[in-house]
């Protein structure tokens, strides 16, 4: 099933007075919770969909508590969750401190598998 698309006119953010441009921005097309995901994986094994439910539910917790300490947490083919920053630029090393930090942000890095469903995805524009 091809991954929906509709057009969006938007301003540049770097020239305001620049002429707005088209673009393509995907569309979801429903979502899966976790209780979902029991449901689907509890399908495709001999676990029963509560139990299924409650290791995603041990799973998110750790992964929070594993980022707030400041890991990389790596699920195997799946990919990996690490905290990024960003922050205000400092002439000296001495001045960069907790204060300057701007914007914090919880980054996923796919793994190999879900990289390559990017390659393989096919595209329909709904109005």
């Amino acid at each position: 099933m091809p991954v929906k698309f509709k057009v969006l006119q938007r301003k540049n953010p770097q020239d305001i007075l620049a002429p707005e441009k088209f673009y393509a921005a995907a569309i979801a097309d429903g979502e899966t919770d976790l209780e979902r995901l029991a449901e689907l994986i509890s399908y495709q094994c001999t676990v029963t969909e509560a139990d299924c439910y409650a290791v995603l539910m041990s799973l998110e917790h750790n992964i929070i508590g594993e980022l707030n300490e400041g890991r990389i947490v790596k699920l195997g083919r799946l990919g990996n969750f690490q905290v990024g920053l960003s922050s205000e630029g400092k002439d000296t090393a001495e001045e960069v401190s907790s204060s300057v930090i701007k914007k914090n942000r919880i980054l996923f890095r796919p793994g190999k598998k879900m990289r390559n469903l990017l390659s393989t995805l096919s595209y329909k524009k709904v109005s």
